[in-house]
């Protein structure tokens, strides 16, 4: 018999069903689901449980344009983001040529991850709790980096602030950019959405 699909979740979700040998919901997605969505319905008047704002999935994409020279960097870049994402990362190619860079097109300058489900959750939640708290004098992240559609994206000038990656193995820090996608549909939405999920947004807006 073919397994019922699960609701999209939000304040009407219907919860994981308990089994032995599956993994405790998310800690994230439970905070979600129990606390962060009914707070979304009535601040905003929701009548529709499928209407609720949701994290739809959450994208890292780490550039390397040293790889032109030294192919092995990306390498390391590959290895060290699925570390972080606890998810085999894609190879990211050039669109165009640039010669001033001796760039072709068609050459590996980076790589990138989608997180869905389980995985989306679970970063969030190291991000959030354990990454973000690492940065050197750290005073929050800014509100401004929303797209107008309710997605989010942050820059980390350092990846070696996530503890999955080896710091004695890593020749050279990398940046990477987080991009949280919603179905918000709008950046006010989206900006209560995530601070409830607990992203430290200075409340000037300002990093």
């Amino acid at each position: 018999m073919a397994k019922k699909s699960e609701k999209q979740e939000g304040g009407g979700a219907a919860k994981p069903r308990p089994s032995g040998g599956e993994r405790p919901e998310p800690r994230l997605r439970k905070r979600y689901r129990e606390d962060v969505a009914p707070r979304l319905r009535k601040e905003f008047g929701i009548d529709n449980v499928m209407a609720v704002p949701r994290i739809d999935k959450v994208v890292l994409n780490m550039g390397v344009g040293e790889a032109i020279q030294n192919i092995k960097i990306l390498d390391d870049a590959v290895e060290e983001l699925a570390a972080v994402a606890g998810q085999r990362p894609t190879i990211t190619r050039a669109h165009k040529s640039i010669a001033n860079f001796k760039l072709r097109a068609g050459m590996p300058i980076g790589a990138r991850v989608t997180l869905r489900g389980e995985r989306m959750w679970t970063f969030l939640d190291r991000l959030i709790s354990v990454a973000l708290p690492r940065v050197r004098d750290f005073r929050g992240i800014p509100t401004r980096s929303f797209d107008g559609r309710g997605n989010y994206t942050l820059g980390i000038r350092d990846h070696l602030i996530f503890p999955e990656v080896d710091y004695s193995k890593v020749e050279r820090s990398k940046g990477l950019n987080v991009t949280v996608v919603t179905t918000a549909g709008n950046d006010e939405r989206a900006l209560f959405l995530l601070r409830e999920l607990g992203m430290p947004f200075t409340r000037s807006g300002q990093a």
